[in-house]
């Protein structure tokens, strides 16, 4: 039960970093433009904020045995703040207080988390505190490609929705799922379990319209809402499929 429970954690890890390293196709192109043009920065706070919850709810002093836990999302959260700051430094003056507006949010409710459970909470009662907090982002992060999905559906066509990504969705939801089930630890094996099963819906519908990947014009509007839930990745996909994945 032991090793099960590390070797998930360990695909779990790997699975997990090549979804924190997805945008980085997207950053090349906003650094190379110096513009943000039409990227959301808002997915990229939102994860920063649930990888400091889940990092910090993986201390054994906070939750025994989740040491692997902390250091997926402790990797995560470095690579979501440099995601952050070029986004910012490269982002029109409305987007950049906008998008810096909410990074000092997300510090906040982060600093207050960890005061809490610091100062006013012990044992089991720090645990769900934190627990809960980390499942709550957990579900808003898995449940952001929706849009994608009901996008998908109505346009008959995955052009917007990548398929390598759709597996790692899938396969990091489902290693989490089974670590936690195998670690009797509901606050990771519930919202995992919830973004196994939308990874599956993404590959189901991946499969029902593959043969379509166009998309008609009449939709190209659609295009910067898909991104914003979407982390960005929609400008990715071309070059996603080709040079980064070799499969």
């Amino acid at each position: 039960m032991d090793v099960a429970h590390f070797l998930f954690g360990i695909f779990g890890n790997a699975s997990a970093l090549f979804l924190f390293l997805a945008p980085v196709i997207t950053f090349k192109r906003i650094i190379v433009n110096k513009s943000t043009e039409q990227f959301s920065g808002i997915p990229y706070v939102m994860t920063l904020l649930n990888c400091l919850l889940s990092a910090w709810y993986g201390l054994p002093f906070v939750s025994p045995h989740n040491i692997l836990v902390s250091t997926i999302n402790g990797t995560g959260a470095v690579i979501e703040i440099i995601y952050v700051l070029i986004f910012i430094l490269f982002a029109p003056k409305k987007e950049k207080i906008k998008i810096f507006s909410l990074f000092t949010v997300v510090l906040s409710v982060f600093s207050v988390v960890v005061f809490v459970s610091l100062f006013a909470l012990h044992g089991t009662y720090r645990k769900m505190f934190c627990g809960f907090a980390a499942a709550i982002f957990s579900v808003i992060m898995y449940g952001s490609p929706l849009s994608i999905m009901r996008l998908v559906i109505k346009s008959k066509s995955v052009e917007f929705m990548p398929f390598f990504l759709s597996v790692f969705v899938f396969l990091c939801g489902t290693s989490w799922f089974i670590f936690g089930l195998l670690g009797h630890d509901p606050f990771i094996a519930v919202p995992n379990g919830l973004g196994s099963v939308l990874g599956a819906i993404q590959l189901i519908l991946y499969f029902i319209y593959r043969d379509n990947k166009g998309i008609p014009k009449k939709h190209g509007s659609i295009e910067e809402s898909s991104m914003e839930m979407g982390n960005g990745k929609i400008h990715q996909m071309k070059h996603f499929n080709s040079n980064e994945i070799q499969g």
